[in-house]
């Protein structure tokens, strides 16, 4: 009996010991499965896409870099300028407007309404697409319902134009705002506000000499997402507008279902990748400023 028992305790170790020698790693493992396959294998597309040169005559096809030189030119240019005044435009106006939204929502007293604010805000920020388009349409549109009553017509006012979409933007853009500066104003410490007032700094002079520039990386960040968001929004925008206002992403669908020329997919994969690298660049300079911002509110 007793050896029986000891054969099970040096099975029993052995196996707790095989257990403990599987590499940790390979919990992740699925993780890197869907990443590769959701995203990666896009990305191999696009960029053999965009340097695949088809000649529409013999129907070969060879590596150029014919197809992003096009995407430079024309209307395409004219298009990843507007997308990127768009962006820009709504995104550093989304940030100035939901900072001090979220500020109020940090400082109240009454949790129901923070709540309240943050869980419309998280409803908010995902609501795009063709209802919204739709949504403003009924209220702001040339026949809407505030349009009609106010007379807005008569004073200009024009939906569908380079600034009302800059105002449909923002329904999404200043909640989205405001779920992602929520934890940076939480991160700022009560002392520091303290030791300014005691040193004679008046509220001003605390939100420009320490607060803001603790928060600029964090506010840099939520502009980049914002930017990002506005960036790559189509639906809403080919509901509203069409082709009126010169877009990026209207001119790629534009030109994979062949509404501008026959054999433009390849085009549209090269502005695709037009858009990345204008993202990458908008990135590079916010990770910097982050590491650094991180310091500070982690401390």
């Amino acid at each position: 009996m007793t050896a029986t028992l000891t054969r099970a305790d040096v099975g029993a170790a052995a196996s707790v010991k095989r257990r403990r020698r599987v590499p940790s790693w390979i919990a992740v493992v699925p993780l890197l499965v869907f990443v590769a396959v959701a995203f990666g294998v896009p990305a191999v597309a696009m960029l053999n896409g965009a340097f695949t040169v088809k000649n529409q005559t013999t129907g070969a096809t060879s590596y150029s870099t014919a197809n992003l030189t096009e995407s430079l030119k024309g209307a395409y240019l004219t298009a990843l300028i507007g997308s990127v005044k768009l962006s820009a435009l709504a995104g550093a106006l989304g940030t100035l407007l939901g900072l001090p939204l979220a500020q109020v929502v940090v400082t109240s007293r009454f949790r129901a309404l923070r709540e309240a604010v943050l869980t419309a805000s998280g409803v908010l920020a995902n609501f795009g697409g063709v209802p919204l388009a739709f949504a403003f349409v009924a209220t702001l549109g040339n026949a809407g319902v505030l349009t009609t009553h106010l007379g807005l017509k008569d004073k200009g006012w024009d939906l569908y134009s380079f600034w009302g979409l800059v105002l449909v933007y923002l329904y999404f853009l200043i909640p989205l705002m405001v779920l992602t500066i929520t934890p940076a104003l939480e991160g700022l410490r009560t002392q520091w506000r303290e030791a300014a007032q005691n040193n004679g700094a008046t509220g001003v002079q605390y939100w420009r000499h320490v607060a803001l520039p603790v928060l600029a990386p964090s506010l840099l960040g939520g502009f980049v997402l914002l930017f990002g968001s506005a960036f790559a929004a189509y639906a809403t925008a080919a509901a509203m507008v069409g082709s009126s206002i010169p877009l990026i992403t209207l001119q790629i669908a534009d030109a994979i279902s062949g509404n501008v020329l026959v054999g433009q997919e390849n085009v549209a994969l090269a502005m695709s990748l037009d858009m990345v690298l204008v993202a990458g660049l908008v990135m590079a300079v916010y990770l910097p400023l982050q590491r650094r911002s991180a310091r500070w509110l982690d401390a």
